[in-house]
């Protein structure tokens, strides 16, 4: 619960069900109520399994509903038309000063009850590709913040107002760009990060222990790996490093993650927002595969703040095999120097203090 007073403004934060939306939402509330700000939370019931930690006053689960063909985008609008009904009701009741919308579902009946009630609104862009929902509401809303420089299937107008704030990290991983890089020494340890071990990554799984037990002799002995793997694929990915005289760490998930970033060279994963975001905060090498059946091929183009400078290799995933993947990182790990100059252009493009621009903007936002 907040410590604000009752006198104190409100900030609605609204987000939707997954991970990168209600992250950077989240990042956003704790700097609102560093600030004084009364934070609540608008979300559905798939919020709720991230909204657990949430730091907010209150949490509202609006009605709203997915899914394709005529009856259920039917279904989903009646349901959007419930959520901006509810909303409009809590909203006039808690007085809410301004509502940020981070995308997703809930996002829209929360905006869309803000905009009809002529309260000050605002968006924030996960993505290097507009959102749908935030691509029908942006030209309404009072201010648009976006995570990268580039914002595709946007209109002109919304491109030419799009404020580029960066993507809200967590404290833990902010902090890593206060830290130097330090590359691999000539024949010390090379430290490899394994991440995205979840949605649409059985080629993490599988093929990056193919890859690296592939690397020559030299390079694989001074590897130490840890691997986040599918639950399915764990024994396979620890007998291939145990046969390849690879010391690996191979678990479903990694709760340290600042710390594993921290003592990193490397980094092998997708191209989520935030995993880009914390990269370039991390100033971490990397090699990406982009998800492929992300909406829009958003993945790739968020790549492209860290390929642009060089401090990232993508390969497509189509395009990924052991011979290609373990040519793409041979190079990387014999040559500390690359690595270095890798590690320099990814701070080069990071914004370590992106949840105060966006706090910035919300408080610009709502006067």
């Amino acid at each position: 619960m907040s410590s604000n007073g009752p006198s104190a403004k409100v900030c609605v934060v609204a987000a939707g069900g997954t991970g990168g939306h209600m992250f950077p939402a989240e990042a956003l509330a704790r700097e609102m109520a560093a600030r004084g700000w009364r934070v609540v939370l608008a979300t559905d019931r798939r919020g709720e399994v991230y909204a657990h930690d949430f730091r907010c006053e209150e949490k509202l689960f609006l009605d709203t509903a997915t899914g394709s063909g005529p009856v259920a985008l039917l279904k989903a609008g009646l349901a959007i038309a419930r959520g901006v009904v509810q909303a409009r009701g809590a909203f006039k009741q808690l007085d809410a000063g301004v509502v940020v919308g981070f995308g997703g579902y809930p996002s829209a009946p929360a905006l869309v009850a803000a905009i009809t009630q002529k309260r000050p609104t605002m968006m924030h862009e996960q993505n290097a590709v507009l959102g749908r929902t935030n691509r029908i509401l942006a030209p309404y809303v009072g201010a648009v913040a976006s995570s990268f420089p580039t914002l595709e299937r946007a209109s002109v107008v919304v491109q030419s107002r799009a404020q580029v704030v960066g993507s809200p990290i967590r404290a833990d991983i902010r902090a890593l760009f206060d830290r130097a890089y330090v590359a691999p020494s000539a024949d010390g340890p090379i430290h490899v990060l394994v991440t995205g071990g979840s949605q649409g990554a059985r080629i993490l799984s599988e093929t990056t222990p193919r890859s690296l037990a592939a690397l020559p002799e030299a390079i694989r002995r001074r590897l130490r790996v840890q691997q986040q793997s599918r639950p399915e694929t764990l024994e396979a990915a620890r007998q291939i490093y145990l046969e390849a005289g690879i010391q690996a760490e191979v678990a479903p998930f990694f709760r340290d993650m600042a710390q594993r970033l921290s003592a990193a060279h490397l980094v092998i994963g997708r191209a989520g927002a935030s995993t880009c975001a914390e990269l370039a905060v991390a100033a971490l090498p990397s090699v990406l595969i982009p998800l492929k059946i992300a909406t829009d091929d958003h993945q790739t183009l968020n790549a492209r703040a860290l390929t642009d400078v060089g401090a990232a290799v993508v390969l497509a995933e189509d395009a990924v095999t052991v011979d290609s993947l373990t040519a793409a990182l041979a190079p990387l790990l014999s040559d500390p120097a690359r690595l270095a100059a890798m590690s320099a252009a990814a701070r080069s493009v990071a914004i370590p203090d992106a949840a105060q621009r966006l706090a910035d903007l919300v408080e610009a936002t709502a006067r």
